[in-house]
């Protein structure tokens, strides 16, 4: 199979706790924790659960107080680098820097003025820590709004480069920027044209995409169109949902643009009438056997012996269904014949011995 060659931006390399972002580094996977951050055990259990499925960078609200402080208690207990999202009070970032936040995501137009945001740049300066700069369509400057009639992809680009001069008149460089919009047209046209003018990295996502479906589509049409301009250092799918649903989505977009490798790949046909199997309920029993695996491996899972083996031979390893019985088919060749309601063991089992045989390579 010919690969989808995409020519990635070069940005400026920043880090976030131990994950570098732009220049060579890989596209980091993140997400957000929907518990109360003040709640820290249940924050960590969260995190642990998006460790598990191999999120790489965690962000987590903190609106007051008690949420920043409980940051010290969170870090101690997780992996992976905790970004700190703060809106309208400085000293909740100040507070969230001193606590061991790897960076803190701010709109530096709702801060309260140069003199506060003085404050925040000299906290991560003493830390160590990048800040990232969201801009939304949602809470753009009201000149802004003004001056281009409307929340437009121009505004939105002024407004970052806008937060970007001013965190630079306070000699703050160290910035990521973000700039969503909750459409795909608005969230291209802005990024595209940021792009053009920066070479600060990039993170990517549609804001407020909605529910599972909705939210999936519009992710994966706006993340994977900017990808494949070369856009994008990190990425966040904003799903209504378990926040586990965005790395799987996240990391299903960069396969599908063969940019990561990230945990097995499974194909699956849509079935037909030839299908005599449960064919849905196995591919989530796999799919759900499979979720915390890193193994790069293509497994297919086909509706009827008569196409399954042929139109799956890409794959490494498979099965595929008859009359009360089943096949299973390595590279398109059958291996042997299985009973009806055994497939997803011995499917299970052999992808265990593959997975023994790549860990020794």
């Amino acid at each position: 199979m010919t690969p989808f060659l995409i020519k990635r931006k070069k940005t400026k390399m920043i880090t976030v706790g131990n994950v570098n972002i732009g220049g060579t580094a890989p596209v980091a996977v993140q997400s957000m924790t929907n518990t109360s951050t003040e709640n820290a055990p249940a924050t960590v259990a969260q995190i642990k659960r998006l460790e598990e499925a191999g999120c790489e960078i965690i962000r987590v609200a903190v609106p007051d107080m008690e949420a920043a402080t409980a940051i010290a208690t969170i870090k101690k207990k997780i992996s992976i680098p905790l970004i700190a999202d703060i809106h309208f009070d400085y000293r909740l970032a100040v507070a969230a820097a001193k606590a061991g936040a790897d960076c803190l995501r701010i709109n530096p137009g709702n801060i309260g003025g140069k003199k506060k945001l003085k404050a925040v740049t000299s906290a991560a300066r003493d830390f160590d820590i990048p800040i990232r700069v969201g801009v939304n369509a949602g809470s753009l400057e009201k000149d802004l709004l003004k001056k281009f009639e409307g929340a437009t992809y121009e505004a939105m680009v002024e407004s970052a480069l806008r937060h970007v001069d001013l965190l630079g008149s306070l000699d703050f460089h160290n910035i990521k920027l973000s700039i969503k919009a909750s459409d795909i047209p608005r969230t291209l046209d802005a990024y595209r044209m940021l792009s053009g003018k920066t070479d600060i990295p990039l993170h990517v996502g549609v804001t407020e995409a909605g529910g599972l479906f909705s939210g999936i589509v519009k992710s994966s049409i706006g993340i994977g169109m900017l990808l494949a301009d070369g856009i994008g250092d990190t990425i966040r799918v904003s799903l209504t949902r378990d926040p586990v649903e965005e790395v799987r989505t996240a990391f299903e977009i960069l396969k599908a643009l063969g940019i990561r490798k990230h945990g097995p790949e499974i194909i699956s046909c849509p079935t037909c009438g030839r299908c005599k199997i449960d064919l849905f309920n196995i591919a989530e029993q796999v799919e759900e056997a499979l979720l915390t695996s890193s193994l790069p491996l293509k497994i297919a899972i086909m509706g009827c012996i008569v196409n399954g083996p042929g139109e799956a031979r890409e794959a490494d390893i498979g099965i595929a269904g008859g009359k009360n019985a089943g096949i299973l088919f390595k590279k398109g060749k059958v291996v042997k014949k299985i009973p009806k309601d055994k497939l997803v063991d011995v499917l299970l089992k052999e992808i265990k011995k593959y997975e023994k045989e790549y860990l020794r390579k």
